[in-house]
């Protein structure tokens, strides 16, 4: 059994006992009863077919909070923590945030508990990602300032601005054979890629329209892949923005970039 393998056992018997990995640590000779072990044997038989642990689990941490996941959503992964932390140092305690495309909601959620004063809008073009970001919202207490809209992009925000705008759009190229193995086979597509050859058409769409959104000296950032940093700086480029940031996860990878006009 893999280091992975052990870890996902481990979170699936926390979730079932009800208990945390530490304590499952601490405790390895805790019997189970016939339930426990029906329902863990279940789960861990779906884990085995490539089902992603926080579809089984229902949930996913997120910068230290508990998100519900389900397959009409993308997963909160580690490296979008970065577009979070980067519209947090350029946020004035009561400035406006669009962010695009929310899906889960850990984005807009996060920065709402973390900027109390702010106010959050978020768009999404599937009505099943805004319902389960309205229930993130309401159980992370931040409901009436998390304002979620349904459509695409800035279609249910014209004529308003904002002063930062984020965005984890689709930008896995077409065809990237990522796409059919691990857990992507089970992610909603529509988050992951637009179809486009290079991947980068949602991120060129944003771009283009992002300027009329924005307050005098607002902030556009975005999420791209670990080989796009280059591509994008040229989109925002040609797009107007200035100030341009390209700025790295913890593995030193470029991951977000940003301008501002």
């Amino acid at each position: 059994m893999s280091s992975m393998d052990r870890t996902d056992a481990q979170v699936i018997m926390a979730h079932v006992l009800g208990v945390n990995r530490a304590w499952i640590a601490a405790n390895p000779m805790r019997i189970l009863t016939e339930s426990e072990d029906a329902k863990i044997e279940m789960l861990a038989a779906q884990r085995a077919m490539g089902r992603p642990v926080a579809y089984l689990l229902g949930s996913r941490e997120f910068y230290g909070y508990d998100f519900a996941v389900g397959p009409d959503v993308l997963i909160p992964r580690p490296e979008t923590e970065t577009l979070v932390e980067a519209a947090l140092a350029r946020l004035a305690p009561r400035d406006t945030c669009l962010d695009l495309g929310t899906g889960s909601g850990a984005v807009a959620v996060t920065i709402a508990r973390q900027r109390p004063g702010a106010r959050v809008a978020a768009t999404d073009a599937s009505a099943e990602a805004i319902a389960l970001a309205r229930r993130n919202a309401e159980a992370h207490g931040c409901a009436d300032r998390v304002e979620l809209l349904h459509g695409s992009w800035f279609e249910p925000v014209r004529g308003r601005r904002f002063d930062v705008i984020v965005a984890n759009p689709p930008y896995v190229a077409a065809g990237d054979p990522h796409l059919s193995r691990g857990d992507l086979r089970f992610e909603p597509q529509r988050a992951l890629t637009d179809g486009s050859a290079d991947g980068l058409d949602s991120i060129r769409a944003i771009a283009a329209g992002a300027r009329a959104h924005l307050n005098p000296r607002g902030w556009l950032l975005l999420e791209h892949g670990y080989d796009q940093a280059g591509a994008v700086r040229a989109i925002l480029e040609a797009a107007g923005f200035s100030g341009l940031v390209s700025i790295p996860d913890l593995a030193g990878i470029p991951r977000v970039a940003g301008g501002k006009i």
